[in-house]
Parts: structure tokens; sequence; C-alpha cells
């Protein structure tokens, strides 16, 4: 058995592997291959009514442990996982279909999570407020909210459990967690660490099943106090009116059009190679994928002609290959990427490159679109492939149009040598994170995972991230005489 194995056809329930009540399973495939690799359990409302009493029967005790207990046991955890690091990557990488050297960098970073909020477990403070008189007291607790419900895709399951199951844990509350039932796997590897770590019983959940089966019985549960989703911008809106009708607070990371604004005198041999991995990193399955590249027109042709020849030089195959680029990960998803692909060229896009599956799998050719307009599908919905979107400008004012021309507002990265225009672009994104000739925010700690518009609102992963986690009280004191 592998290190990190646990019982097929079951799920994580009270302290306990235990299967579905009805018995009803989910078969997990392979995307390279398009066979099973194993089942699950598939939860329905009789098993997420279990899950969320667990965790309702566990809040009081673990909210009342002491704070750096809490962090001590989240450590043991994160210590479990990096111990365990090649065969997480290996199950992650498998159940999405991404390289393993993609799957193992999920896993360092979902340790790093992980390990971040065990430090941060007994650094959680209310604030002391000013009075107008010595006579008072006025101070503020934050306090968990209870049972949290957290709800997940299928592109990164590892880092995602990490980023929401960590901070709700360390901030004193219970929780349960739906994986997608196209890829549980590695949030089921976790919990069983977890569980080997000596989390109390009902303290973590973990129940795979479909959307309006398990999903929708744990958003609108009434015995959940707090709401965690991942997902799509359109079921972000589903679950928040569910949200409105028990009162629950909702936290939302939803879609994303990211754009790459590369001005001609920023480093082309650094942003080039970056531009390409941020739409072909696990085949372009990421909310914040640069699906849009944006670039002056005095560099458009050559930027074009180099972009396209590293995007047809990435070679794709199965996980355990370890090349640049896996599959799709779903049947549904090769099937809305190939329609994006059709609606290109329908609309009017100049293919340079890709455009096509290929291989065996569900597996698409990183494709590039130029000449797109602003009104084109491509440029304005969400794909989830490998698919960059191009539209060049003349002047930052007009870059800065075109990067504020969408929904979205999760990430926009900005290449150039010039700091003032910078600052400038940083300044007027619309977006919840910039970043400046580098794509995301690589090298910096705690880096908050924020968004707008049509992405949402969260502040994922960060260094406030425990906030979301907790509700505050204001305590006033009037003291008295004696």
């Amino acid at each position: 058995m592998a290190s990190v194995d646990f019982p097929p056809y079951q799920h994580f329930v009270d302290g306990k592997w235990v299967a579905a009540r009805d018995g009803g399973t989910l078969d997990i495939v392979d995307p390279a291959t398009r066979q099973v690799i194993t089942k699950v359990a598939r939860a329905g409302a009789a098993d997420v009514d279990d899950a969320v009493a667990a965790a309702r029967r566990a809040f009081p005790a673990w909210a009342a442990t002491n704070p750096s207990e809490r962090g001590a046991l989240i450590r043991r955890w994160a210590d479990l996982i990096i111990a365990e690091v090649e065969a997480l990557a290996a199950v992650e990488a498998q159940d999405v279909g991404k390289p393993l050297s993609g799957g193992r960098t999920n896993i360092y970073i979902a340790h790093g999570i992980i390990d971040y909020f065990a430090g941060a477990a007994d650094k959680l403070t209310g604030v002391t407020l000013p009075t107008r008189s010595p006579d008072y007291l006025g101070y503020t607790v934050p306090e968990p909210y209870g049972v949290c419900a957290v709800v997940i895709p299928w592109n990164v399951p590892a880092v995602l459990t990490a980023a929401n199951v960590a901070p709700a844990l360390a901030a004193g509350n219970t929780v349960v967690l739906k994986p997608s039932e196209i890829a549980p796997l590695a949030p089921f590897a976790l919990v069983e660490l977890a569980r080997r770590a000596g989390f109390p019983p009902g303290v973590i959940n973990v129940v795979a099943g479909l959307g309006p089966e398990a999903g929708v019985a744990l958003t609108s549960h009434p015995d959940v106090d707090h709401i965690s989703f991942v997902g799509s911008t359109g079921t972000g809106r589903a679950i928040m009116s569910a949200a409105a009708q028990n009162l629950v607070p909702v936290k939302l990371e939803l879609g994303g059009k990211s754009p790459n604004v590369l001005f001609a005198d920023a480093d082309l041999d650094t942003a080039i190679p970056a531009i390409v991995a941020s739409i072909t990193e696990n085949a372009g399955q990421n909310c914040y994928a640069g699906s849009r590249l944006l670039v002056q027109a005095s560099v458009h042709d050559e930027v074009v002609e180099r972009v396209a020849a590293a995007m047809a030089a990435i070679r794709t195959g199965p996980w355990e290959a370890d090349l640049e680029m896996g599959p799709l990960v779903s049947a549904a998803q090769f099937a809305r990427v190939s329609g994006f692909l059709k609606d290109a060229r329908r609309e009017g896009a100049r293919l340079v490159t890709g455009g096509a599956p290929v291989g065996d799998g569900w597996f698409v050719r990183p494709t590039v679109y130029d000449r797109v307009d602003a009104d084109m599908r491509v440029a304005r919905e969400e794909i989830f492939g490998p698919v960059l979107a191009v539209q060049s400008f003349r002047d930052t004012a007009e870059a800065t149009e075109q990067m504020n021309a969408t929904d979205f507002g999760l990430l926009a990265c900005i290449w150039t040598n010039d700091v003032s225009r910078a600052l400038r672009l940083a300044k007027d994104a619309r977006s919840g994170q910039v970043a400046v000739n580098q794509f995301h925010d690589a090298g910096v700690i705690g880096f908050p995972f924020n968004m707008q518009k049509d992405s949402g609102f969260s502040r994922g992963g960060g260094y406030t991230a425990l906030r979301e986690y907790t509700q505050e009280k204001g305590v006033a004191i009037r003291l008295l005489a004696r």
C-alpha cells in the first residue's frame, strides 16, 4: 500500500472512513487514459447531515482548545504532508491529469499554507478601543463561526484544501469539506494524514458527491455557520442565494480572465516564458490563468511569433511522463474548450498555433489566437484551457482600458521596465491582485488571494485569511466605583 492510501468506496466522517449511507460510489478517472483509477463514496443529503452533525458535536471542544495546541496539531499535519510529498504529488497529478512536477509543486504550496496557519493560530487577537473616560473599557474578541462548509473544484485540490481548511481550523472552527467529484483523491489523502496527526473526530470531515446532491445539501444546510466556495461565477451566485435563506456569511473565489500586459520596454526573454507558462500550467485550468495577452503594437509581431513558437514546443503527455502539459480534466471540460475553439474561428480570430485536440486522452494543443476583438467570447469568458487571446494596444491609456475590459477582477500582470508606469497601472487595475515583471506572487509570504468584480470576494490563504473565519464580538464595560 502507498503511504497515503485510504480505503476505497468510502469518505471521512466523524474521524472514520465510512461508506455512503445508500452505498453509492463515484468513478474517479485518469484524464490521460480515460480509465477508472478507483472509486470513492458518493455522498447524498443523509451523508452531509452526518458530516455536519459530527462537526457540530466537535465544535465546542475544538473552539475551547488552547490556540497554541491547535497550532501544534496543525503543524503535525504539515509535517506528515512534507514527509509524503512524492506520494501526494502522484495522487494529485494522476487525479487531475497534471504533470508529476506540477503535482509536487502543489503539495509544497499546500504544505506551506498549512504550516503558515499553524503558526498563526495563536496570533489571532482583538483590539482595545479608546474610551471617553477612564471609567470605561472597550475591546473586541475574534471568535470562530462554528461549522464551516468548504466546497472546492478539481483544478488544484490540495492547495485549495489547505487554503480553506487550515485557516478555518486555526481559528477554532470545524469543517465539512466537499471536494469535486472529479478529483477528490488529494483531499482524501490529506485528511487521512490529518487523522494520523491526531485531529479529534468531527473536526475535519470530507464528503465527495455531485453538486446537485451533496453540494446543495451542504451549502443550504441549516446547521452550517459559514460557507467558502471556490468555483464558477454562476455557481457562486447560486450558493449566495442559498446562503441568504439561512443568513450565513459566504466567501467566494470565482473565475478570472487575467491579462498579461506587455510593454515594448519589457524584458521579453523573461516575460515570454512566464506568459506561456501562465496559460499552459495545469493546461490553463486555473482561475488566475493568463488567458489574455495585451501587447504593445510596436513589438506585437515579434511577441506573437515567439509566444506561438514556445506554445507549439510544449510537450503533452500523461502525468507520469512529467512533460510540460497534461490533458484537460474531463470529457465535459474537453467539450467546453473545444466549443471555444470553434467559436473563435467562427468569430474571426486568427489562429496562430494549436486549436485542435491531440492524443488519446482529453488533450488539447496549446493555442494562440491573434487579432482578437474585445467582444469575442475568447476574450470575454473564462475558458479554463490552454487558449491565449492576443490583443494589441498603442499606449498606456489604451492598455489600461483593455486590462480592465472584463467582468472579472482576479489578477493583472504588468511587464515593463518603467517603474512609474508599473505603479500607475497597478493603481488603476480593477483586480484584487497585481504582479509586476512576474506572473502571480512568487517570493511573497502571506500574499492575499484577493479578487474583485465577478471574481468574487475572498482573501484566501493570505495574511488576513484567518479573519475571514472569525466573527468579531465587541465588549464594553463600565468600571464601577468600589
